[in-house]
């Protein structure tokens, strides 16, 4: 029996199953898949479906990105009731009357918030078929997501979470005002402010792509320790949805007993 991370997929389904594959994952195996399945890609709609569907030996954890489609389907919501609409749950095309009046709605208020951002609730609308019903069902399944996990029975305590992990929000400053915002959205913070006693944590959420950024590692796994707190940080987020434009660009996976790493 083997624990493999796998984080920052971003609607990359193709590649997703052929790291499967690649490791051969199997029923007696444990996979925590940590956040961002979605956006970006072409195949947030067919994570959605896996996710719906999948086994009980894969943990999967929130990323920002269900974060955030979870309250675009709140927002939708509220507007429908707010405005009496009467959607039909179960009708597209009463679900695209919905966006569509909910986007012009906060252009006409010339609102900074930008709903259904990378353009995902759309795709899912007009591609998929999608109605309301089906966003609040993603949503509910989303926010049964955990947003970490602890590993027991590994030589060191391992935490996989999305961005980084703290125990106590005193450590962090000012700059977070939840330690549920550290886990979905912390970089360099994560190495600089978070971490545990004698722990490895596993995060994604910084492509290791991004030069200039904490990790850039030329689309490998980054890795760092911290001495004072015996922690060793990965991030695994190598940046697969942005192959096309770089070709260091591929989706990990590591193994939790042994720290082997694989890549698509």
């Amino acid at each position: 029996m083997s624990t493999y991370v796998i984080s920052d997929i971003h609607g990359c389904y193709e590649q997703f199953l052929l790291l499967l594959e690649k490791i051969g994952f199997c029923d007696t195996d444990r996979l925590i898949l940590a956040g961002d399945y979605i956006d970006r890609g072409a195949g947030s709609f067919e994570m959605l479906q896996w996710l719906e569907n999948c086994s009980e030996n894969v943990v999967p954890l929130r990323g920002n990105h269900e974060e955030e489609f979870a309250a675009y389907t709140d927002l939708m919501l509220w507007f429908d009731k707010k405005e009496k609409l009467g959607t039909d749950k179960t009708s597209n095309r009463d679900t695209k009357v919905l966006y569509g009046t909910l986007q012009y709605y906060f252009r006409k208020n010339k609102s900074r918030f930008y709903f259904g951002a990378y353009g995902t609730v759309l795709k899912l609308l007009e591609d998929a078929g999608a109605a309301l019903e089906d966003f609040c069902r993603w949503s509910a399944l989303i926010r049964r997501m955990p947003y970490f996990a602890q590993c027991s029975g590994l030589e060191k305590t391992c935490i996989v979470v999305h961005a980084g992990y703290a125990e106590c929000l005193e450590e962090l400053g000012s700059r977070f005002s939840r330690l549920e915002d550290f886990y979905l959205y912390a970089r360099q913070e994560s190495i600089i402010m978070g971490g545990k006693q004698h722990a490895v944590i596993i995060a994604g959420h910084t492509p290791t792509i991004a030069e200039g950024g904490f990790s850039y590692n030329r689309g490998n796994v980054f890795r760092h320790y911290d001495p004072q707190k015996d922690c060793v940080f990965y991030d695994i987020d190598c940046g697969c949805v942005f192959r096309s434009r770089d070709s260091d660009a591929k989706l990990a996976c590591i193994r939790l007993e042994d720290e082997a790493v694989f890549y698509v």
